[in-house]
């Protein structure tokens, strides 16, 4: 097993299945678990292979993410990569671009959880610099 497998597959929130809808955005394999989806509130664990990052985006909601288990990153432009480990809070402001997902070697699994989703619009952008990404440490 990869470094956080066993951790990431067996959280309290659900492991979830293929990503596939949103597999286009994203530079591996993903695994969603929807946990909430009403009263304009959105809370899913999303679960990320080894490597598996997303494109860069940005939400006109901000948007919480809550280290569950593994090892992940996020960034938004213009600042410096932020490592997430279990029990990790990141808030993304609305209408940020940012990225975020696992690091090279570990699975990562967080929360995402966005509010005002009947205002919620996400616009993805290019991938990652994948140099960049590999020299994270």
């Amino acid at each position: 097993m990869a470094k956080n497998e066993e951790e990431v597959k067996n959280t309290p929130f659900g492991f979830g299945t293929s990503n596939d809808a949103y597999a286009k955005y994203f530079t591996g394999k993903s695994y969603l678990n929807p946990l909430a989806t009403k009263a304009n509130c959105n809370i899913a664990n999303v679960n990320f292979e080894p490597g598996c990052i997303n494109k860069w985006h940005e939400h006109t909601v901000p948007q919480i993410l809550v280290c569950v288990a593994g090892e992940g990153w996020v960034q938004e432009e213009g600042k410096p990569a932020h490592k997430m480990t279990p029990g990790d809070v990141y808030v993304v402001s609305p209408n940020t671009r940012h990225w975020h997902g696992a690091a090279k070697d570990s699975w990562f699994s967080h929360l995402s959880i966005m509010a005002d989703t009947d205002k919620a619009k996400t616009t993805w952008y290019e991938d990652v610099d994948p140099e960049y990404y590999n020299n994270l440490k």
